[in-house]
């Protein structure tokens, strides 16, 4: 097998690693939902390339990314609901019946006129999709309802707080912040007993409801909660590197040093950056 620019080949090496008796033991066993968190973060990976302007990283995480697509596409064929194939058709069907200023016959000329002609065409594709769905037997349907305007493609921290500014226009709200605090603090006591019970499932539903709840105080004292986390991110990264670099310059390693002994240096990083803040 060798590498192409021929998208076959791709296809065809996805078959081969999903192969149940030549393929990898990895591969074989992975499915929609084990797959999903690794597709998210090649996103993110193709954003990040492309903030830090880095041609060679973007070309790499695209290819990453492709693969996400033949990977789900490839479960779906086994599963005999659709193909790469299919994939490829729906979304240049779709390219070509919006754009039929370009494609066909239309008198849409401005960039008005043909973003109303793009709403038209998505409000009919939404009926069809609508139909394909109540054959499909499938009812719930969050696209639909008051809240059906927050797309559950967002970030979940930016999902939930979304949510809530929705809701919390019908009044389906607190009233001020420190209630929510109270909410936190019942929720981590939820937790807790999640965490004795030792049952996973639940463990994750009342560890989603307490974040959930934090992000709803970050909204009522006008702190985004996904810039709130990603400051408190840069802030980790920058006392760990404090304590990886300190523990170079003293011939230590972070797989030799003990808890202990990194908990000092980080302790010693915070007091630095307070002294930085006075």
């Amino acid at each position: 097998m060798e590498a192409s620019r021929d998208i076959s080949r791709l296809i065809e090496i996805m078959a081969a690693l999903r192969n149940p008796e030549t393929g990898c033991p990895w591969d074989i066993v992975q499915t929609f939902e084990t797959i999903k968190p690794y597709t998210i973060e090649e996103a993110y990976e193709v954003s990040d390339a492309i903030e830090r302007k880095d041609m060679d990283d973007l070309c790499e995480e695209l290819g990453d990314l492709l693969l996400q697509v033949v990977f789900h596409a490839r479960m779906a064929e086994e599963a005999g609901e659709f193909s790469f194939g299919d994939v490829v058709e729906a979304i240049t069907r779709k390219m070509i019946r919006r754009h039929p200023h370009v494609f066909a016959v239309s008198a849409a000329d401005t960039p008005d006129a043909v973003k109303l002609q793009w709403e038209q065409i998505k409000a009919e594709e939404k009926r069809e999709r609508a139909e394909r769905r109540a054959r499909r037997g499938i009812s719930e349907d969050f696209k639909t309802g008051f809240l059906g305007s927050v797309q559950r493609t967002f970030p979940a921290l930016t999902e939930a707080l979304k949510l809530q500014e929705r809701a919390g226009k019908v009044g389906f709200d607190w009233s001020a912040p420190e209630p929510i605090l109270d909410k936190i603090e019942e929720e981590i006591d939820e937790l807790r007993v999640a965490l004795a019970s030792g049952d996973k499932a639940k463990v994750s539903d009342e560890l989603g409801d307490l974040i959930f709840a934090v992000v709803n105080i970050g909204r009522h004292v006008k702190a985004d909660p996904e810039q709130a986390l990603r400051g408190t991110n840069t802030k980790f990264r920058r006392r760990f590197n404090h304590i990886e670099t300190t523990l170079a310059a003293e011939g230590e390693t972070l797989d030799g040093a003990s808890l202990e002994r990194m908990e000092d240096i980080w302790q010693a990083a915070k007091a630095i950056e307070r002294q930085l803040a006075e």
